[in-house]
């Protein structure tokens, strides 16, 4: 048996551990943006916060869709829809009002 512990992250190594990072960063701003696009007004938001808000809804959507044993597609548009959820709420908690 080798030395290496299969099924954990140490497996990766750090080039798939990099690989795997970006691929989470880039599905993130995908559904971040898919989600301010679906939001009605303007929604003044840097590319990493969008990524953050998309990583972050892709998270409470997956949990939501394994937890209820909707499946893969339900599952994605529980994504995009909490991360509409977190971008609305924190837009509404943050907003200042206009003069």
């Amino acid at each position: 048996m080798d030395s290496t512990s299969h099924g954990t992250l140490m497996a990766f190594g750090l080039a798939g551990l990099t690989i795997l990072v970006l691929t989470l960063a880039l599905i993130g701003l995908a559904i971040g943006a898919l989600a301010r696009f679906l939001l009605p007004g303007p929604d003044p938001m840097s590319l990493p916060a969008t990524a953050g808000f998309g990583i972050a809804g892709s998270l409470v959507g997956g949990l939501a869709g394994h937890f209820t044993g909707l499946g893969a597609i339900p599952g994605y548009v529980l994504s995009v829809g909490g991360a509409m959820g977190l971008i609305w709420f924190f837009k509404r908690r943050g907003a200042k009002p206009v003069a």
